[in-house]
Formats: structure tokens, C-alpha cells, sequence
């Protein structure tokens, strides 16, 4: 029992570190351009630029997900020629959506642009950050693919030195650059850019040191009939797309939702929902384990060590998911200080209490269950479940419950969107579990 839980907690702890990496060095980056002159426009432009790139990224990062799974399966099932197969033919994707991104950045920045519609000063430095960040996606799709690779070969580690690395690297080019060298939105730009591929580099290094006998430069993955396993892979990414592109919607209308309520509504829900958000860095640490385990198990076709994954990896969601609840009853003041000083709004953000603290208890099960299926590589239920909860749940609830409820009706809809994902994967994983042995069994026997 606790030898299990020490591989669930060594997989999932060195995830939640590179996990929460991410914002303190979004942090870092605001707090260098704000003791800039023209912070306000800095700032604004960076926060812009950074909305642009995370809805790109945020889209594609189906590369990580599918690459992860599908090594897991491999490297349960000990097949070394197939682990080498799917790096191959994830990378070749990263690099083909890579090139699409570059090719495609005018009209990209034209249309970001369109839908934001900020002013001049503010659309032209940020055009600026956009132009020369861009120059990065390369580097940063095919750190996806090899994060994703990583953590199907049972090694969480190397993705998060490689993200420690990678983030000193930045914050120290992005000191030398705007305090050394005096550039400004650039100099941020810049670092960034510089950051991903020493990243790069280093995942390429540890690969050649750990993985000697791998060769990206070999075509094994597009042999003969390996074809059909790369079609397979594209069904995988385009389910996990959609996936990804529901969940923005929905969060995206959460935020045009709390705007069209009043300034002040807005304000306060940003607030809350960076608790939600803080909650999903550890969430998503168990749902990266319960990805390689449940790949690993499903490869070795241990039906007994799947189950046994779900179980571990549901009751350390429910144990974690009690002290935050705790936090956010006992700490929320505190909490909410750290964030503003406007005691309106705090005192505002006292009648939203209730759906704050209901964050962990009804978002760890969907969060987990992401982590299940896509080690699984079923990833149908994955874009359906979205579907329902997004389309047939979350819009009719809001616009139902909004003339009576105001706010309070939308956190209800965004509350019974994560409810009803999770019940839905939860009521279809055994077919789904049983579906992928047999798919992966038939896989061995061709």
C-alpha cells in the first residue's frame, strides 16, 4: 500500500513543482516591467501578448497529453522500438504545427488583434512581444512532446529540472537584457525566446545521455504499416483539441460573463478563480502519475494495477482536496488581502465564499479522471464529456439561473460543469478502461 503510494506521489510531486514554476515566473516578468517607466502600457502589453500565446499553447497541448499516454502503453508492454516510434511522430507533429504558427503570424496577430481591441500604444508593444515570441514555438511544441515522453517512460524529474533550468535561464537573460542592455517589451520577448530552445537543448542532451540507442533522425515510426498507428495518434490529438478548446470557451465566457455584470464582479471573480486555478497546478500533478500509471499497467495488461491506480490516485485527490477546503473557510481573508487592498472588493468576495470552497471537492474528480483516460489513450470520452458538460449543461444552467442569481448563477453553472464531467467519466470508465486493454491487446497480437 505504501510502496504504491510512493510511486503515485514520485510521479506527481516533481509535476506539481514544474507545475507552479509557470506563474511565479509570469510573476517575475510583471514586477520587472512594472518598475519600468510606462509600466501601465508594459504591463498591459505583456498580459496581452501572454493571453495570445496561452491560447495557442493551450490548444496544442494535446502533444504532451497523447504523447504520454501512448509511451506509457509502450513502455509497460517493454516495446523500446514503439517509445522511439511515438517520440518520432509527436515531434514530427510539433514541428509541422510549429512551422503552420510561423507561417501563419500575420494573419494570427491581425485576428488576436481584431478580437481584443485594445489601444494603439498597447496593441503596438504588444505586436512587438507577439513578433519575436513567436520565433519560440518550435522549441516550445516540441518541449510538450518531450515533457509528454518523459512522463510516459515513468520520469517526472527530468521535465521539471528542465523547467527549473529553463526559468532561472529566462529570469537571468531577462535581468541582463532590460536592466544590462535597457530593452523593454523586447528584452522579456527575448528571454523567453532564448529560454525554450536551452530547454530544448537540455531534453535533447538527457535523451542522447539516458536513451543512447534512440535515434530522432531515423524514420522507424513511419515504416511500413506504421502509418495507421500515426492516423491513430491524429484521431488522439484532434479528440484532446476539441477538449482543450471547450474548456477555453468556457472559461473564456466565464470571464465575458463576469465583465458584462459590472467592473467590480469582474474584479472579484478574477480573484476567486486564481484559487481554482492554484488548486489545478496539484490536481494536474496526480492526473500526470495516473497518466504514466495507468499507461504503464494497461501496456503490461495488469487490469488489477489499473484499478488499483484509480483508487490510489481518487482517495489522494479527496485527501488533498480537504485541507484546501479548509484554507479557503479559514484563510480567506488572508488570502484575499494578498490579492488586493480594496476592501470593497473583499467584502464583495465574501458572498462567493461558498462556491470557492466547493472548488477542490467538485474539480478533483474530472481533473483525475483526465489523467485515467488519456494514459488509456480513450480519449473520446475525454471530448464528449466536455462536450455535454460545456454545450448541454454549463450555457443552459447560466442563462437559466442569471435573472435571478446574478453571479452566484454562474459559478453555480461553472460548478455543475466540473460535477457533471466528472460524473460522466466516472460512470463510463470501465467500458472505456476494458475497450483500450482489448484494443492494446489486438495491437500486440498483429
Amino acid at each position: 500500500m505504501m510502496s504504491f503510494n510512493r510511486e503515485v506521489l514520485r510521479l506527481a510531486f516533481p509535476n506539481i513543482i514544474s507545475n507552479v514554476t509557470i506563474p511565479l515566473l509570469g510573476l517575475i516578468d510583471l514586477a520587472i516591467v512594472g518598475h519600468m517607466e510606462n509600466a501601465i502600457v508594459l504591463i498591459g502589453a505583456l498580459a496581452l501578448g501572454g493571453m495570445i500565446f496561452s491560447f495557442i499553447y493551450m490548444t496544442l497541448s494535446f502533444l504532451r497529453s497523447s504523447t504520454a499516454g501512448l509511451t506509457a502503453q509502450a513502455f509497460g508492454a517493454k516495446h523500446i522500438s514503439e517509445q522511439q516510434a511515438h517520440l518520432q511522430r509527436a515531434l514530427l507533429i510539433a514541428v509541422s504545427l510549429s512551422a503552420v504558427l510561423i507561417l501563419l503570424q500575420v494573419p494570427i496577430e491581425w485576428l488576436s488583434f481584431k478580437l481584443i481591441d485594445g489601444s494603439a500604444e498597447l496593441e503596438q508593444t504588444a505586436s512587438i512581444y507577439f513578433r519575436i515570441r513567436i520565433w519560440a514555438a518550435p522549441a516550445t511544441l516540441m518541449l510538450y512532446v518531450f515533457t509528454g515522453w518523459f512522463i510516459g517512460m515513468q520520469d517526472s524529474k527530468t521535465p521539471m529540472f528542465i523547467a527549473i533550468a529553463g526559468n532561472i535561464l529566462n529570469i537571468g537573460i531577462n535581468f541582463l537584457l532590460i536592466v544590462g542592455f535597457g530593452m523593454q517589451i523586447e528584452g522579456v520577448a527575448w528571454a523567453t525566446v532564448f529560454s525554450q530552445y536551452f530547454s530544448l537543448i537540455l531534453a535533447l542532451v538527457w535523451l542522447r545521455y539516458r536513451y543512447g540507442k534512440f535515434r530522432l533522425i531515423q524514420l522507424n515510426g513511419f515504416g511500413q504499416g506504421q502509418w495507421g498507428k500515426m492516423l491513430e495518434l491524429l484521431q488522439m490529438n484532434s479528440d484532446l483539441f476539441i477538449r482543450s478548446v471547450v474548456l477555453i470557451l468556457v472559461l473564456s465566457f466565464f470571464t465575458t460573463a463576469s465583465a458584462q455584470d459590472s467592473p467590480e464582479i469582474l474584479a472579484v471573480n478574477s480573484m476567486l478563480f486564481q484559487f481554482f486555478l492554484f488548486f489545478s497546478f496539484f490536481m494536474d500533478g496526480f492526473a500526470y502519475a495516473a497518466e504514466s500509471l495507468t499507461g504503464r499497467f494497461l501496456g503490461m495488461g495488469q487490469m488489477n494495477m489499473v484499478k488499483k491506480t484509480v483508487t490510489h490516485v481518487m482517495w489522494w485527490g479527496l485527501i488533498l482536496s480537504l485541507p484546501f477546503i479548509l484554507i479557503y473557510i479559514f484563510a480567506y481573508d488572508l488570502l484575499l488581502s494578498g490579492l488586493t487592498n480594496e476592501l470593497g472588493l473583499i467584502q464583495l468576495a465574501h458572498e462567493y465564499q461558498i462556491w470557492v470552497c466547493l472548488i477542490p471537492i467538485l474539480s478533483f474528480v474530472p481533473f483525475l479522471w483526465d489523467g485515467v483516460y488519456i494514459g488509456a489513450t480513450a480519449t473520446r470520452p475525454i471530448r464528449n464529456a466536455i462536450l455535454i458538460a460545456g454545450i448541454l449543461v454549463f450555457l443552459p444552467a447560466y442563462y437559466l439561473s442569471r435573472g435571478f442569481w446574478s453571479n452566484h448563477g454562474l459559478w453555480f453553472s461553472f460548478s455543475l460543469f466540473m460535477l457533471v464531467r466528472g460524473f460522466l467519466m466516472s460512470y463510463w470508465h470501465p467500458a472505456s478502461i476494458r475497450k483500450s486493454l482489448l484494443r492494446i491487446r489486438q495491437n500486440k497480437a498483429q
